[in-house]
C-alpha cells in the first residue's frame, strides 16, 4: 500500500460510523416482526451508504494514488483483480 494510504487502512473509522448509523436506525423501530423485516431495513441503509460513498466530494483513498497502486485501472473489475492475484 502506498504510504499516504497506510493511516486509512488501519483507521476504523468508517466501519464504527457505519455501525452507530445503523444501532440508530434500528433503535428507533425497537422491535422488528420478523427477521426480513431487520434484513430489508439494514439493507436499505447499506445501499444508502454505499451510494454516499460513490457521490461523495471528497474520496476516502485518494483515485491518484489507488489508480498507481491499481497499475493504471481507474475502476478494475473483480474479475481484473484475480487475474492479477490482488486481494478481493
Amino acid at each position: 500500500m502506498p504510504r499516504e494510504h497506510w493511516s486509512k487502512v488501519w483507521s476504523t473509522n468508517p466501519l464504527e460510523r457505519l455501525h452507530r448509523e445503523l444501532a440508530r436506525r434500528t433503535d428507533v423501530v425497537g422491535i422488528f416482526p420478523n427477521r426480513e423485516a431487520l434484513v430489508r431495513l439494514v439493507g436499505a441503509l447499506l445501499a444508502e451508504q454505499h451510494d454516499e460513498w460513490l457521490t461523495a466530494d471528497r474520496r476516502y483513498l485518494p483515485q491518484g494514488s489507488l489508480t498507481r497502486l491499481l497499475g493504471g485501472h481507474v475502476n478494475p473489475t473483480i474479475g481484473e483483480l484475480l487475474k492479477e492475484g490482488a486481494a478481493v
